[in-house]
């Protein structure tokens, strides 16, 4: 019964996001799936022969299935959309085009807030256009600006829209590419033809057809398992921890003048700011200090990294070298900003000296372990190796890759392999 439940959601797409999707329709998938799931599973049981499995018990578990489903389903939908309604939950994306096409689109962003869409400004070839307001929203720059708007811009993008005549396909091959590279998401609507009968069934946005190119996992199901993780481990190791905490916490106090935990701005999906959390394990001067010791970096690339670092206290060396430092991060897994796993979170500093393709890194929640900190950590000098683990493992990417790395990452920490 649970298979043939699953493979009906499954095929109808009710397991795909729904932020585009009102729950009338999701609702009318799931009768759909009852209603054939009924017929199946009758089928079977009929030529089985499971004589003890009841037909009225048959029909009261898909009737009820479907009304729970429903149920649930509505239930979300609405949580997500009161979410969205209070400034919650948004993509932020940009429009490329000022068409009719691009107008209507705009349109329906403005009269659907459900959807948690934001319109950050708007792009065309236009370069008079500049400056000037298209339904409420700015024209930013053009075309040839996208690469620059992204990478040295102030706004955080989740995603551009291209929405473009046919004869500017050549124009946008350059900037998709770019996208592609840095990690962004693209949706080029495909509606060139005036089509009377055909209408798209998958990938659309408000009846228009898209194609999307995404570089990181679009597994739904997968990514909703890798949260529940986030949250069950995170939780249960603050409280098993807690302990710990407090003694190093006592230590870390007693040994050196400060607080007891180093707050930073770090980087996380898309450029998005966050405060990484770890014990102090420097004095408290060693921000001003940094100028003067970056002739000694064993980094290549952006990345400051020096072995035996005056700045580090004699407690620190052993937080870093058993990676306790890293604990209250588990905080950060727990509110959302961090995973357990992924690529480690960048200084905002830092990421404005990446290379475009080095930029994609940022495409995937970080986290507090990945390939990198298994592979040798502070072993390995060469920033470019550094990031091609963390694209390995974005383009890699699978629940069963996070509990590999996870089981690797005890022994790497237990022996300090690779610390400094």
């Amino acid at each position: 019964m649970l298979l043939v439940w699953w493979t009906g959601l499954q095929a109808l797409g009710v397991y795909e996001s729904f932020r585009l999707r009102s729950a009338f329709e999701l609702a009318g998938r799931i009768v759909l799936v009852g209603f054939l799931g009924l017929l199946v599973f009758s089928a079977l049981n009929y030529l089985v022969g499971l004589d003890y499995v009841s037909r009225s018990f048959t029909i009261y578990a898909f009737v009820l299935g479907t009304i729970l489903l429903i149920a649930e389903r509505v239930a979300v939908v609405i949580f997500f959309r009161a979410l969205r309604s209070n400034g919650y939950n948004f993509r932020n994306i940009i429009i490329v085009g000022t068409g009719p096409r691009a107008i209507h689109f705009i349109h329906g962003v403005q009269e659907h807030s459900e959807f948690g869409l934001k319109i950050m400004g708007i792009i065309d070839d236009d370069p008079e256009k500049v400056g000037q307001e298209v339904e409420g929203h700015k024209v930013i720059g053009t075309i040839k600006d996208i690469s620059t708007i992204l990478t040295e811009g102030d706004l955080t993008i989740d995603q551009i829209v291209f929405i473009v005549p046919r004869r500017w396909i050549d124009r946008i091959q350059e900037p998709v590419l770019f996208c592609e590279t840095v990690g962004i998401t693209v949706s080029v609507a495909v509606d060139f033809f005036d089509l009377e009968f055909i209408k798209a069934q998958e990938g659309s946005i408000l009846g228009m057809p898209f194609l999307t190119f995404d570089s990181t996992p679009m597994q739904s199901g997968q990514l909703f398992v890798k949260r529940a993780m986030d949250i069950i481990l995170s939780a249960f190791a603050l409280v098993v921890l807690s302990p710990l905490f407090m003694i190093v916490g006592a230590l870390v106090k007693l040994t050196s003048p400060g607080p007891v935990f180093f707050r930073q701005e770090r980087s996380t999906l898309n450029h998005r700011s966050f405060f990484l959390y770890k014990f102090r394990t420097m004095y408290q001067d060693a921000e001003s200090r940094l100028a003067e010791l970056k002739k000694f970096n064993e980094m290549e690339g952006p990345v400051f990294k020096m072995q035996n670092d005056p700045r580090v206290t004699p407690l620190g060396k052993f937080l870093r070298k058993t990676s306790i430092d890293e604990l209250p991060q588990l905080w950060n897994i727990l509110c959302g900003q961090m995973s357990i796993v992924g690529p480690r979170p960048p200084l905002p500093a830092e990421v404005d000296d990446y290379d475009p393709w080095q930029r994609r890194r940022l495409s995937m929640r970080p986290g507090l372990t990945c390939l990198w900190q298994i592979s040798g950590r502070n072993k390995i000098t060469n920033f470019d190796q550094w990031m091609r683990l963390d694209l390995e493992y974005i383009d890699n990417w699978s629940i069963w890759l996070d509990m590999k790395i996870i089981l690797k990452t005890f022994p790497v920490v237990l022996f300090g392999i690779g610390a400094k």
